[in-house]
């Protein structure tokens, strides 16, 4: 019996959704396509998931109640995942290895072989990136199972402080747009492969003298993702902006220091960008409004701004716009 998954980027499944009598088959199907899949017996299937898909990643949240989970070629389809892991609340057994505790991050093969075995309202974010992506940033094969020290690897508090900030994300659809979602989910991809590139020179002496750089562009990649979502808000500071990407102010200074450049620099340029493309777009011309939806308090000091860094007015940018598109 097929159970298609509706056809839409962020999708929030329940298993309430099916009959009892298919729930099983239909859970398995949608949202554990890449693994086998098997509810501990004597515990009734709940389970919920947010889930944001691409074409080459796709990334999320679940609770469930108790269940097995195997890896390995049985399940491969032509397409095979390696899934990052980032346990909020609950546990993870992984085999022999020891348990995964709130806050422990891990990372799974699918055509490995494995065994893991999550607990009773376990709650987990993830990433799952297809395996040649993997295999580039780690520059070897993916193991089947592997944990990742936040400690060891300089990006993956980076990682996890994202992944613990779009959970929530996933669901405020009010808030945030498909095209915001897109965006999200290809930082997201990003950001995940960065920190296997970082993981992947662990143990090499070129690893030492770059942490301080990787973790820079960790958190300037945090920051900038943080601003997309947030830059339509005039109020948006430096530490919020911290805040969202899991450092404090003096860290995110430095992050964007490295490339000779400021924050607030970052976020005037992704407003203007934003702003010029609204402008180009509009058959009739509200200056007033596109400010406000690009996070300009004032129209006046808007229009300076855009011409300061474009040349023209926004109503000469808008009727230049407007002559090539009927020329």
């Amino acid at each position: 019996m097929s159970h298609p998954l509706p056809q839409s980027l962020l999708t929030h499944l329940r298993t309430d959704a099916w009959e009892p009598s298919v729930r099983r088959d239909a859970w398995k199907e949608i949202a554990h396509p890449w693994v086998g899949y098997e509810p501990m017996p004597g515990v009734p299937l709940e389970a919920e998931m947010d889930i944001l898909r691409g074409s080459t990643c796709a990334t999320g949240s679940m609770r469930s109640s108790a269940y097995d989970m195997r890896t390995g070629p049985r399940w491969q389809r032509p397409e095979d995942m390696v899934v990052i892991s980032l346990i909020q609340s609950g546990e993870m057994l992984p085999g022999l290895d020891a348990p995964r505790a709130a806050g422990g991050m891990g990372l799974c093969a699918t055509r490995r072989a494995g065994h893991f075995r999550w607990t009773q309202g376990t709650r987990y974010a993830f990433i799952a990136l297809r395996h040649c992506d993997v295999q580039a940033a780690l520059g070897r094969e993916p193991p089947a199972s592997q944990s990742i020290s936040t400690a060891r690897c300089a990006l993956a508090p980076v990682l996890a402080s994202h992944m613990n900030h779009l959970t929530p994300l996933l669901r405020q659809r009010a808030q945030v747009n498909d095209a915001e979602y897109a965006d999200l989910l290809d930082a997201t991809r990003a950001l995940a492969l960065l920190m296997l590139r970082n993981l992947g020179r662990q143990g090499e002496s070129s690893d030492l003298p770059d942490t301080t750089e990787s973790l820079h562009s960790g958190r300037r990649a945090a920051a900038l993702r943080f601003m997309e979502l947030h830059a339509h808000r005039p109020e948006l500071s430096a530490a919020e902006i911290a805040h969202g990407a899991g450092c404090s102010r003096t860290r995110l200074y430095e992050a964007f220091a490295a490339r000779n450049g400021t924050v607030m620099d970052a976020l005037r340029e992704m407003r203007l960008q934003r702003a010029r493309n609204l402008i180009e777009q509009s058959q009739r011309l509200n200056v007033g409004a596109i400010a406000w939806r690009c996070g300009f308090a004032s129209p006046s000091g808007f229009s300076k701004l855009f011409r300061l860094r474009f040349g023209l007015t926004p109503t000469e940018w808008h009727l230049h716009a407007q002559t090539n598109t009927t020329g």
